[in-house]
């Protein structure tokens, strides 16, 4: 009878050992997770960009000279705007009579805004201004220059310096 109950604890210690075992096994992890939303802002600004590049007529001989330069434009996309150009810096200069100096002499010339030359570039909005809407990309604009015929000044190097202004 010993040895029966013995072979019986064996089996029911056997099968408890089994049961805790399955019992310690790990089980499957369970995550808990949480969600939010946010939201994402900004605002666009209207911006320009504006840059030039230099008007060299190059040897003037008292005959009509034309040259052109480039002036380019970066405005967010749909602003509106216009540029314009200064007198530049000489004495007695205004838009429709610019003059190039070399010390105390003087070389008139003009700025177009058309390849005709026949549209004065000046700087009054809506007035004597180019004017445009940005893409979001650079817009190349074209300056037109021209010496008139029959200035007989001093021979020399002459320069100007013009400012152009973008409004939008």
């Amino acid at each position: 009878m010993f040895t029966l109950q013995r072979k019986k604890n064996t089996i029911l210690g056997a099968g408890l050992l089994g049961a805790l075992a399955v019992g310690l096994t790990p089980a499957p992890a369970s995550a808990a997770t949480a969600t939010t939303t946010f939201q994402v802002t900004a605002t666009v600004v209207a911006t320009c960009l504006i840059s030039g590049n230099t008007l060299a007529f190059g040897n003037y001989t008292g005959v009509q000279l034309d040259g052109t330069t480039t002036l380019s434009v970066t405005c967010t996309n749909t602003t509106p705007y216009n540029v314009g150009l200064n007198a530049g810096t000489a004495t007695g200069a205004t838009v429709t009579t610019r003059k190039m100096v070399n010390g105390a002499n003087l070389l008139a010339y003009a700025l177009y805004s058309d390849s005709g030359r026949t549209t004065n570039w000046g700087n009054t909005v809506s007035t004597d201004t180019v004017p445009g809407t940005g893409n979001g990309s650079a817009q190349t604009l074209t300056v037109y220059g021209r010496i008139a015929a029959a200035q007989y000044v001093t021979p020399g190097s002459y320069a100007d310096t013009i400012t152009a202004t973008i409004t939008y």
